[in-house]
Formats: structure tokens, C-alpha cells, sequence
């Protein structure tokens, strides 16, 4: 039994005459973290878009938790958490505002808000700061705000484009053991990354280079595959390979 919560068969997306993802293939299992890496301007934003429901595919098809990208998207964005490299959050907002209003965007009922609300807000530590501007917080926190209202209407599959971004190491590390907590629960996460450490952490990962995709696999295969000892090798190996 096939448990793909994303299937993507020869998906292209043009803007005029420039290909921004060119014929693209490959599936994501229920489940798995699943690293989305490339260079800026490799495709791996625009793919991520069209995958979300938020962009028409020019050509090829592609499923999202069973929808249509193209025929189904509304259901899809139902189905689905995001969280952007700005955390998506409303720093003139308080954190409990924050909570109310994504949560409001998922379709949840008041009593579900306030039950799932309150336990995000024990969960992280941070029931005194309830009634405090997002703005305020240290970024830290912010990021795992930010996460947790992303999945608070506990979604199959959630979209992390760069989620990192400019956080210290620590943080970052603190912020990779609440998606392997996700992960445990059986939230896919489907993640974008600029810190190749990062790509160690996933499951699998595939690896865009000028809209196509140049490899993919487990961190383990991708580095036996082009006889590299690090992520970093493998891109440079597959960078190469498009220059020559």
C-alpha cells in the first residue's frame, strides 16, 4: 500500500520563457522529514508554492494529503500547516491573539482554540506571557510559537520554508527535537534548509539545481552516491556537474 502524502509526476512551472521547475519527480512518505534544499533561485521555493495550493503548476500533476494541487487547493491548505523564515507570526499581536487568529484560519470552533490554545501555551512555558506582544519575545521563542500555531490543528503534513533562518545554533538544535516530537506524532514535515548540518537531520532529502532534481535519497545515500563525506560535497559534486 502506497502511503506518499505527496506525489509530484513531471511537475513544470514556467514564468514566460524561463523554467523555474523544470519536469520534477518524487514522492514524500507519511511520516518522514523530508529536507527540500538548493541554492537561491534552484526552483526549491516555487515548487513548494505549487505544492501548498498557493501556485498553478504549467504542466504535470501533483497530490497533497490525496488533493489535486490544481483542482483541490482550498482542501489542501485545510490539510496543511506553513511556517515561513519570518515565522509568520503578528509581532503588534499578543502571543494568545496570535494563537486564536491561525487557529481561526484552520476552521477550528472556539472550544477547540481555547483546549488546544491552552495546551500549546503549557506546553512551551509560556501561559504568563499570554496577553504579551509577540513582538517582545526573543526569537527563540518566537520560532517555537510560530511552529506550535502552525500544527495546532494537528495537520497531516506541514511546509517549514526556512525556518532557521538567522536563529544560533542551540536554538536551532532546541527547535529540530520539537519536529522529531512532530515526526513521532505522525506529522509529515516537508522542510526547506540553508544549513546543510540540518539536512543530516532529515529522513531523506532531494536536492534542486537550476529547477531540476539533481539527487535524492537518505543523507547516507546521496554521499555514497557521488563519493562525497558531507552534504556540502554532494552539492558542490551535483554544481559541477551543471557547469561542465
Amino acid at each position: 500500500m502506497d502511503n506518499s502524502i505527496i506525489t509530484v509526476n513531471k511537475l513544470t512551472r514556467k514564468f514566460g520563457d524561463f523554467i523555474a521547475v523544470d519536469s520534477i519527480t518524487f514522492d514524500v512518505k507519511q511520516g518522514e522529514i523530508f529536507g527540500f534544499l538548493g541554492a537561491n533561485g534552484a526552483g526549491k521555493t516555487t515548487a513548494m508554492r505549487i505544492l501548498c495550493g498557493l501556485l498553478t503548476p504549467s504542466s504535470g500533476n501533483a497530490s497533497v494529503c490525496g488533493f489535486n494541487v490544481v483542482t483541490q487547493s482550498e482542501q489542501i491548505k485545510l490539510n496543511i500547516g506553513y511556517m515561513s523564515q519570518k515565522f509568520s507570526l503578528f509581532d503588534d499581536l499578543s502571543v494568545w491573539d496570535n494563537i486564536t487568529f491561525y487557529a481561526g484560519i484552520y476552521k477550528m470552533s472556539r472550544k477547540e482554540i481555547k483546549a488546544a490554545g491552552d495546551s500549546l501555551l503549557s506546553k512551551l512555558e509560556l501561559s504568563q506571557y499570554k496577553n504579551r506582544l509577540v513582538g517582545s519575545l526573543p526569537l527563540g521563542w518566537k520560532q517555537k510559537l510560530a511552529f506550535a500555531t502552525a500544527i495546532i490543528h494537528k495537520p497531516r503534513l506541514v511546509f517549514l520554508d526556512e525556518p532557521t533562518g538567522g536563529v544560533d545554533p542551540i536554538t536551532r538544535r532546541a527547535f529540530w527535537d520539537m519536529l522529531y516530537t512532530a515526526a513521532s506524532d505522525g506529522i509529515t514535515v516537508f522542510v526547506t534548509t540553508h544549513y546543510l548540518d540540518e539536512a543530516e537531520y532529515c529522513d531523506r532529502i532531494s536536492i534542486m539545481a537550476k529547477g531540476k532534481i539533481g539527487g535524492i535519497g537518505t543523507p547516507a545515500e546521496l554521499k555514497q552516491q557521488f563519493n562525497a563525506s558531507s552534504i556540502y560535497d554532494v552539492i558542490l559534486a551535483l554544481a559541477r556537474g551543471n557547469e561542465s
